[in-house]
């Protein structure tokens, strides 16, 4: 069958949880009261979309998610503007970013059609539960999309059936410390999180789950969060799940913005990319993609260069790092003392763009803003 959706079934819960105060909300632990599915097998292609109530999945024990992870998943939010407006911020991004953790999970079965109309369906699920999106600044609706195989085999091969499916919830700030405190980091190169020729450019579940062992030793050691290292040089890549943006003075003298280029081991992260599109459209200092190794950036701090280091991304928007361990000592980032500037800039800047003050358009908007910055509304 070939999907549309306006082949939507729509039937929600009857029944109705209680919403969360938004101020004491923990992140990814309360869903909403309803979700989305949608079947596909070989046989017949796409079925018709169900938004119902939330309830478990019934899976075969064999099925190939459960074995081999087959599977992906994305992340994005709904946020409520002072204005009541609900918006999503850059959609089309996700749906990208899918498509290509897609692509290279074996599901040639999804095309860039198919997850055009999906975020047509998201809208609608959003459009539903609108009054789980918290009436808060400092809280939004986390919307998970996640795609398994359902084929009940053990053979490690393309799957015959899948199911893809979306769930709904209400967060806060995504870290314990808070939304905007500092976070201290673990760099040890003897964990990768990624790998030229794997799938770290990728949101699969595979790359999340194996890295908890590591996180788990980061904060046995008194850490948040894992500074992940790659190569002989101690390339710095990842922060946790999060991109990493460095602000600094650079070997020419330079004022530089810099983060890891996008070479097959870096998530293309949809934070990232608005945060590089926000600093070069204000031309203030250069903007690079470019490697950074641990003896870059220890040398920029013996030589008092570095001003600013920050993680980026969907579930906590922008994030400070205050202090790394590394080969057993600690190294002091001076992020807060220079303000945080810049990280502060490009929170308020992100947080103006996703839950902005007025807006002249329906109840229900797409937040998309354009190359020149001006705020454009876009409606799959």
């Amino acid at each position: 069958m070939f999907l549309q959706a306006s082949d939507m079934i729509i039937t929600p819960a009857t029944t109705f949880k209680e919403k969360p105060d938004p101020s004491g909300l923990v992140f990814g632990t309360v869903f909403t009261d309803n979700m989305l599915t949608i079947e596909w097998s070989l046989a017949s292609g796409w079925e018709k979309p169900y938004i119902k109530p939330l309830e478990n999945l019934s899976l075969h024990p064999a099925s190939s998610s459960l074995h081999y992870a087959i599977e992906l998943f994305e992340g994005m939010k709904a946020y409520r503007g002072v204005d009541g407006k609900i918006r999503l911020f850059r959609p089309t991004l996700n749906m990208d970013r899918m498509a290509r953790s897609a692509k290279r999970n074996v599901w040639v079965i999804c095309l860039h059609l198919l997850f055009s109309l999906l975020l047509e369906c998201i809208r609608k699920l959003v459009e539903v539960e609108k009054e789980w999106v918290p009436y808060s600044t400092t809280a939004s609706l986390y919307i998970r999309p996640t795609l398994i195989g359902t084929e009940p085999s053990l053979g490690v091969k393309k799957p015959t059936k899948a199911l893809l499916y979306v769930i709904l919830s209400p967060v806060g700030p995504y870290f314990a410390s808070g939304s905007f405190n500092p976070i201290s980091l673990w760099a040890d190169p003897k964990y990768v999180r990624a790998w030229k020729g794997g799938t770290g450019d990728c949101k699969l579940g595979g790359n999340y789950g194996s890295s908890i062992y590591a996180q788990q030793e980061a904060l046995e050691l008194g850490c948040q969060q894992v500074l992940w290292l790659y190569g002989e040089d101690h390339q710095i890549t990842e922060v946790g799940t999060m991109n990493l943006f460095l602000y600094w003075i650079n070997e020419d003298g330079e004022n530089e913005l810099a983060t890891p280029p996008l070479d097959g081991i870096i998530l293309p992260g949809v934070t990232r990319q608005s945060i590089l599109d926000l600093a070069r459209n204000w031309e203030e200092f250069k903007v690079s993609e470019r490697y950074i190794t641990m003896s870059d950036l220890t040398a920029a701090l013996e030589e008092n260069r570095v001003k600013e280091m920050f993680g980026a991304g969907t579930a906590c928007v922008v994030c400070p790092i205050s202090k790394i361990l590394y080969k057993g000592k600690h190294l002091h980032i001076p992020t807060m003392e220079n303000g945080p500037q810049l990280t502060t800039r490009f929170l308020n800047k992100l947080s103006d763009i996703q839950a902005p003050l007025y807006n002249n358009m329906g109840s229900f908007v797409w937040c998309d803003y354009s190359i020149n910055f001006f705020f454009s509304l876009e409606k799959v």
